[in-house]
Formats: structure tokens, C-alpha cells, sequence
């Protein structure tokens, strides 16, 4: 079983550490590509025809001068281009939750996400900020993915994969919350104005929206949050609504 683990945090990210330290209680055929700095909402993005910088920093890890999704590609492409793919893919472990409308812009699930695109099982983890660490909670980890691994044919079918996230202290219960709304950029700040020309920045953080029921609901319960994702979100729309629309004839 080969395991592939990727991140939004870079290569330095204590959360990467722990989740490399888990997956490895499952098998040593471990590796890692990750950013070689942060790329918080990175979201899926891809560095198209542009250069990118593959740094070596200890057996089986790399640096990628790329996007969390570059990460995965170039390994695909490059780094296993002559040896067996992995069979799993992990994403984080990130250093703070992923929930609501980070589903469409985190950089810890746009890695899950890329790595349906080449059919391999993903699953993306997410924690609290500032955690309550446990000696036991890496080995626990351990055994929440090969449990998750045993039953992949359960969720991992063709454009699927799984958001975990996980609240301050482990073991917990887990829970298939609903996905809420917790929109992160709500506010401006302007930093410069002068004629026609203003700077402005978006500030970190956010008030964590909670309803009953949601995912944020769940994590500041105590629980583990657990949802099945799919890149493609096709919703068809009514025959009649298309038989309503104009036909265009080419002349």
C-alpha cells in the first residue's frame, strides 16, 4: 500500500508531521509532496506551462515551489512517472477547520479533489485551531484512516472523497453533519488610498457561523466531522425549463 500525503500548510507544517506520523502506523511506504510555504485557499489551482521546483528534503519528501494541487500532478507526473501510483491519498493535516464555503477554496481539499481526478482514493483531514494534543491522537489517526481505508468502497466510488475535521480533543465520536454556511471574507480594510488607486486586504479569521446540525455545530461538540464530497455537484435541470429556451438555427 502505497500512501501519498500532501498539504496546503507547506512542508514544514507541524500538521503534516503528525499526519505522515499516523498514516505511518498503517504502512512505511509513506511519501510526501507539499508546498515549500503556506497556500492557505489555494483552493484547486494548477501552475499551467510555468516551472516548477521539485527540492528533495529527506528520503521520500519533497518541496514543491507549486499549488497543493501541483503537488499531487507532480507527483503523478514526475515523481512516480516510472513506479506504481498511490493507493491512497491524504491531505493535511491543516491547521485549522475546513468547513461551509471552504469546501470550494481550501487548498487541503483541492488536493483530495485532484487526486479523483486520477482515481485514487482521497481524504482530507482538518483540526481545530490550538488544539488539546494527546500522546494517543496520532495513533488514533491511525486507526480512523485504515478503518476508513477498509471501507472505501463504500465512499470512495469515481469523483468522491472525504473532509474530516477534527475538534480539540481525541478519541471522539463521529458524526455526518450537514454542510453550513460560514462565509471567511466578510470585511475590508483599507490599507492605502490615493487617486484612483486603493489597496485594500481581506483579514484573516472569522466568526465560526453555527446552526444546529452544521459542521461547526458538530466540532465544537467534541465530535469528529465527517462528509462525503464529489467534484462534479451536476444538479440536472427540468426538461421543460430546456424546451422553454429559444433554438438558435445557424444561418
Amino acid at each position: 500500500m502505497r500512501i501519498l500525503i500532501c498539504n496546503d500548510d507547506g512542508i514544514e507544517a507541524p500538521g503534516l508531521a503528525r499526519l505522515v506520523n499516523a498514516a505511518l502506523g498503517l504502512n512505511d511506504d509513506v511519501w510526501v509532496v507539499a508546498p515549500d510555504g503556506k497556500r492557505t485557499a489555494a483552493g484547486s489551482s494548477l501552475t499551467i506551462a510555468g516551472p516548477l521546483t521539485m527540492r528533495r528534503v529527506k528520503p521520500n519528501w519533497y518541496a514543491c515551489s507549486g499549488t497543493p494541487a501541483d503537488c499531487v500532478v507532480s507527483a503523478m507526473t514526475w515523481l512516480f512517472a516510472d513506479e506504481p501510483k498511490p493507493d491512497l491519498v491524504l491531505s493535511g493535516i491543516n491547521d485549522g477547520r475546513n468547513v461551509a464555503e471552504d469546501i470550494a477554496y481550501s487548498g487541503t481539499l483541492g488536493i483530495a479533489r485532484e487526486a479523483t481526478f486520477w482515481g485514487i482514493p482521497a481524504i482530507g483531514f482538518s483540526r481545530v485551531k490550538n488544539p488539546d494534543f494527546g500522546a494517543a491522537d496520532d495513533e488514533w489517526l491511525g486507526k480512523l484512516i485504515a478503518s476508513l481505508w477498509q471501507a472505501r468502497a463504500d465512499w470512495a466510488t469515481e469523483g468522491h472523497w472525504l473532509s474530516v475535521n477534527l475538534p480539540t480533543a481525541l478519541p471522539a465520536e463521529i458524526r455526518q453533519p450537514r454542510i453550513g454556511r460560514d462565509k471567511i471574507g466578510r470585511t475590508a480594510e483599507v490599507v492605502e488610498s490615493a487617486g484612483d488607486r486603493t489597496i485594500i486586504t481581506v483579514p484573516r479569521g472569522r466568526a465560526h457561523a453555527s446552526e444546529p446540525g452544521d459542521e461547526n455545530a458538530a466540532i465544537d461538540a467534541g465530535f469528529v466531522s465527517i462528509n462525503r464530497l464529489n467534484w462534479f455537484g451536476e444538479t440536472r435541470l427540468d426538461e421543460g425549463f430546456l424546451d422553454g429556451i429559444p433554438r438558435w438555427r445557424q444561418s
